[in-house]
């Protein structure tokens, strides 16, 4: 996730995101980590920074409006870090943030964000339309988003406990800064008491220098009960549902491809953050894992033995906060063994009829 007050340094990759997860990362989580949603649970409408007349003048844009799409215009900087991915063009997510709004998706081109080449190749996985997430999907994406703020402060209290309080403060500025504005209606939905100014609070602290340990303990518990009490809106039969849980793990886990895909770059870890953001959405992706393992290994023995094995394999990357001399494996090690992760939940979510 990035911080929109450091945009003007952001173009540097110390203050990029990210996921995984607006409605794109959850639809990219559901699409291509996890399950779909269907017709019944999800509905296009115009993003609400383009106009109506840009929306119907562009026929490029409502025809790659697929599910799945990443809306350049309202996505979290950790789903465009998949078309940064893509392309292997450094910063490119802050460049597409900075350059909003599109009134359609070819404005990439001519506001010079990318070429025309470039965008050839990822034409097909953007879109200026928002897609509103209804039912099962939209608590999925939800807690995919409360997922990745409990990431961001997993590595936070990690690089903290640490005494590195200035590799800290990114992640705690993410959720606030990003996550929290792309979750409010949803959490005023849900009537879930307002936390921003918590976070607010942690942040200052650790801006300071962390000076008093005990204060910012104090500050970094309130904040993660405040995550935590987002989480238990959702419906407890959810929660423990290892159908919703693997979806939600499959947006973790795909967003965590996209931070380390960004991290990494001519076979070194060039992006700190996104090392450490990568970290985070892992560790919270198996403490899922782990709530729902009983109940997995009952009903389906081999997946549950399949994804222990993978995920205890993918977390090897990620021996400590901070970030090793070099990759202990390469991005598309890591894409290979997430994709087998998801393919294996694949076989809970949709079983063979």
């Amino acid at each position: 996730m990035h911080i929109t007050s450091q945009l003007a340094t952001a173009m540097s990759s110390t203050f990029r995101l990210l996921p995984t997860a607006t409605a794109t990362a959850i639809l990219l989580a559901l699409a291509g980590c996890g399950s779909t949603p269907t017709a019944s649970n999800t509905e296009s409408t115009a993003s609400p920074t383009a106009t109506a007349s840009s929306a119907a003048t562009s026929g490029h844009s409502m025809n790659h409006a697929a599910k799945g799409a990443i809306n350049i215009n309202t996505a979290l900087l950790s789903d465009l870090d998949k078309i940064e991915g893509k392309l292997g063009v450094p910063a490119l997510s802050n460049k597409i943030q900075a350059s909003r709004p599109f009134g359609k998706v070819e404005e990439l081109v001519s506001k010079k964000v990318i070429t025309q080449p470039q965008f050839d190749q990822i034409k097909d996985m953007v879109t200026i339309e928002d897609v509103v997430l209804t039912g099962e999907a939209k608590d999925v994406d939800f807690m995919t988003k409360m997922g990745l703020m409990k990431g961001h402060l997993f590595v936070a209290k990690e690089l903290l406990d640490q005494g590195k309080p200035d590799q800290a403060e990114p992640h705690i500025g993410h959720p606030v800064e990003e996550i929290y504005a792309d979750v409010e209606d949803q959490l005023k939905e849900r009537k879930i008491p307002e936390f921003k100014t918590t976070l607010v609070k942690l942040q200052d602290l650790v801006k300071a220098g962390a000076k008093d340990p005990a204060q910012v303990n104090a500050e970094f518990t309130t904040s993660m009960q405040a995550v935590d009490g987002s989480i238990a809106a959702v419906s407890e039969p959810q929660r423990k549902d290892p159908k919703f849980v693997l979806q939600v793990i499959n947006g973790l886990l795909d967003t965590a491809n996209s931070e380390y895909g960004a991290a990494v770059a001519n076979g070194k870890i060039s992006a700190i953050i996104e090392y450490q953001d990568s970290r985070g959405f892992v560790t919270y992706a198996e403490m899922l894992y782990k709530d729902i393992a009983a109940q997995l290994a009952k009903d389906s023995p081999a997946t549950d033995k399949a994804i222990v094995a993978n995920m205890t394999e993918l977390k090897t990357n990620w021996p400590t906060a901070i970030a090793p001399a070099a990759p202990v494996k390469t991005t598309e090690q890591i894409t290979k063994l997430i994709k087998t992760i998801e393919t294996d939940s694949q076989k809970v979510l949709k079983p063979a009829s």
